[in-house]
């Protein structure tokens, strides 16, 4: 099988594709140091399975997948994070990805993974399985959409105008997201959120 790996820390990128290279029936046919640079050696060398790092330059592995499910790419998405959330799993079992590992995986079991995403299976780490069934994002989408503008620094004013809702409103939905997230402050909500991977 045909492999691109996607991760922007040189070093990992780098041992990853010699240990796989090692494998008689794995051939890594390209290496990406961001995600836009995924995309272009993807659509150009149409390998079987892309291994994309979730956290990367220009684009995530995330909207990777994403751009990959829009376009109807043959090539399957193994998501391999250090990122053990609950929220970036639902992001890529929407996205497709037909498998989502850990980096602490032995690239023996990461080898025999990609073998049985490539028959048809899918692979899920044991606990992020977990994590997937226990964790929920408990955030409506509304105070989503209130958390992005608190994450991109806009004040209650600025809300007020581009989501028109009274300051009042935008205050109790402030208020609501801090304590469903057991957040000290708005800061702190935006952080838990980002972290679970509901932003």
């Amino acid at each position: 099988m045909r492999i691109v790996i996607a991760e922007d820390q040189g070093m990992l990128r780098g041992a990853i594709s010699r240990l796989l290279s090692m494998e008689n029936d794995i051939q890594v046919v390209g290496e990406a140091a961001n995600g836009e640079e995924a995309v272009e050696i993807i659509q150009r060398l149409q390998p079987d399975i892309a291994i994309l790092d979730i956290e990367m330059p220009h684009l995530s592995g995330l909207e990777v997948a994403e751009h990959l499910q829009k376009i109807n790419s043959t090539c399957l998405v193994a998501i391999v994070t250090t990122f053990a959330r609950s929220g970036y799993l639902q992001k890529a079992v929407k996205a497709g990805a037909r498998g989502y590992l850990l980096k602490d995986t032995p690239v023996s079991h990461l080898a025999e993974s990609l073998r049985k995403i490539y028959s048809g299976q899918r692979v899920f780490s044991p606990q992020l399985t977990f994590s997937f069934i226990e964790e929920k994002n408990p955030l409506t989408k509304r105070e989503i959409e209130i958390l992005q503008c608190l994450k991109r620094g806009d004040s209650v004013k600025d809300m007020n105008q581009s989501l028109y809702l009274s300051e009042g409103t935008i205050r109790n939905y402030i208020s609501e997201i801090i304590q469903k997230l057991e957040a000290k402050n708005r800061i702190e909500a935006v952080t838990i959120a980002k972290e679970k991977g509901w932003l």
